[in-house]
């Protein structure tokens, strides 16, 4: 049954107990969900109200509908990602880390870049690295996609005094990425801090990432060091919040 101590709509108490389910491993990738007559039972409510709720994950990815057989749990509804796999640099002619993690789960990974320029960055990014008010930084904005899908947007930014005059100031690819680049440079980044926060999108990421409605986003703020400690990268990172996953591996202290 529906909780009436919730204040939200029956069909969003479905559909967020179907998503958790989902989540959990509790409904498996080509499970086939009970029937709109079981489901209407099991939760107390008609089947516009049933319907509305599948209607909400279907949009999310989460379910898909088969013409005469019923609805089921899409296959790979969400994807894993390890952050720490990204920061080494690539191998000698290797490609940048997204398209060869994304090859180990059969995507087709690829960047599309944005803007690259100077600009003032936001105040957390200012700090970050350590510039007056008025600083500029070099500014990377790119759109990650997979398998041709918008997946993630990522600003980053660099201290001018290292980045201008060099590929992280240029419109293209960076072979292998800024962590190949910077290790080139003689500044291999050797540690990165990541603030990890969930809000509601912006307008431009909800466009850029073509997000069904009202499914907030994952923003990742990521500081990257030398082994001075030296902040040589900040970045924000903003993921889809219902299809994708963070998975950190840690030392036990």
């Amino acid at each position: 049954m529906v909780d009436r101590g919730d204040p939200r709509p029956p069909h969003q108490q479905i559909a967020a107990e179907i998503r958790a389910r989902i989540m959990s491993g509790d409904l498996l990738p080509g499970a086939k969900l009970p029937t709109t007559q079981a489901l209407m039972a099991n939760y107390g409510v008609t089947n516009q109200t049933v319907q509305r709720s599948l209607a909400v994950l279907k949009q999310e990815g989460f379910l898909i509908g088969r013409a005469g057989s019923g609805v089921y749990v899409r296959e790979n509804p969400q994807q894993a990602v390890e952050p720490a796999s990204y920061m080494p640099p690539s191998s000698p002619g290797e490609p940048h880390s997204w398209v060869t993690e994304a090859a180990k789960r059969n995507l087709r990974g690829e960047a599309r870049i944005l803007e690259v320029g100077e600009a003032r960055p936001p105040a957390q990014v200012r700090d970050a690295l350590g510039l007056p008010e008025n600083g500029v930084a070099v500014m990377r904005h790119r759109l990650m996609l997979l398998n041709g899908q918008p997946a993630e947007l990522i600003r980053s930014y660099y201290p001018v005094e290292i980045a201008r005059g060099t590929r992280l100031a240029d419109r293209r690819r960076i072979p292998g990425g800024s962590p190949t680049l910077l290790t080139e440079m003689g500044m291999p980044p050797v540690e990165f801090v990541d603030r990890i926060s969930v809000r509601l999108p912006t307008s431009e990421e909800f466009v850029a990432l073509e997000l069904p409605d009202d499914v907030p986003v994952l923003r990742t703020f990521r500081i990257v060091f030398t082994v001075e400690r030296r902040p040589i990268e900040a970045s924000v990172l903003v993921k889809a919040g219902h299809v994708f996953e963070l998975e950190y591996r840690l030392p036990a202290r």
